[in-house]
């Protein structure tokens, strides 16, 4: 944890969805033009305190607690992707954001909120998860989604792990990646995760419901900065942004090489700094 989020003081207020749902965000910082931070799949809002603390010095950041953890209201028995885009608009309308930040999942709904309307002028995406030749793959929800009925959470995710990336974690044995799990989240964060599983089978579903779809994000207007990690040859997210990049005709793609698919919490200065460089430069090239 940065000086910087202990000291930075964030507010928590909410807004209703369309369907009624309230959504909660996260806010700090003042007088900068606002941001809207979209956070992905089995993640909530405070996981991003690091990065929102240092876009915080050019951005007024509010962080939405996407539906389904939190404070905010459940993904609902209709869930999709819908829902999603509306929520983004709900927050986005009610802080005036126009610019965005999102990862992974998040991302890959603020594509889709901003194909939809949303009024974004810069858009940053790290890893979107956008499903381009099968980059989301769904082979692992059966048994993840039988472990979870079975109550053994732990095994669930650990499905999880594998499933979603075959090149890279899908090639450690079971008994490995237990003992590596353990060592590098500790016991609150995996069983956070845990908890959220349920609801990021659903959204990894949407993705890979609209895989190849990806070329019709050609249409946004918005300039688009792509941000990717070490991994870009041997992930699915890594591939999918990579291939994103080929679509926008106003776009950057910035590479951290001694990042993964985590970056923002491994680096949030660093990543913030792309960020901040392109979207108050108008979306022209961001400096590492």
């Amino acid at each position: 944890m940065t000086t910087q989020v202990a000291t930075a003081r964030f507010s928590v207020e909410s807004v209703h969805s369309p369907d009624g749902t309230v959504i909660s965000y996260r806010s700090v910082g003042s007088g900068g033009p606002a941001l809207l931070v979209v956070p992905g799949a089995l993640s909530v809002a405070e996981e991003f305190d690091g990065v929102a603390a240092e876009l915080a010095r050019h951005f007024t950041v509010h962080t939405i607690e996407r539906r389904g953890r939190g404070a905010s209201g459940p993904q609902g028995a209709g869930y999709g992707v819908d829902a999603e885009c509306a929520d983004i608009e709900a927050v986005r309308a009610a802080t005036g954001a126009r610019l965005v930040f999102a990862h992974s999942f998040g991302a890959f709904v603020t594509l889709e909120s901003a194909l939809r309307g949303s009024a974004f002028d810069g858009i940053a995406l790290y890893e979107p998860g956008v499903s381009i030749d099968g980059s989301v793959p769904m082979g692992w929800a059966p048994e993840a989604e039988r472990l979870l009925a079975q109550g053994k959470g732990a095994e669930a995710f650990l499905t999880f792990v594998r499933g979603i990336n075959p090149d890279t974690s899908g090639k450690a044995p079971r008994w490995l990646l237990r003992i590596i799990l353990r060592f590098v989240m500790k016991k609150p964060e995996r069983l956070r995760k845990h908890a959220l599983l349920g609801g990021a089978i659903r959204e990894h579903a949407e993705a890979a419901r609209l895989d190849n779809e990806y070329p019709k994000y050609a249409g946004l207007a918005a300039p688009v900065l792509l941000m990717v990690g070490k991994d870009e040859t041997t992930t699915g997210a890594g591939r999918a942004t990579v291939r994103l990049a080929e679509v926008f005709t106003t776009s950057e793609l910035v590479r951290f090489p001694k990042l993964d698919h985590f970056g923002y919490e491994k680096d949030p200065a660093g990543v913030a700094g792309a960020v901040s460089t392109f979207l108050r430069g108008g979306g022209r090239p961001a400096a590492q």
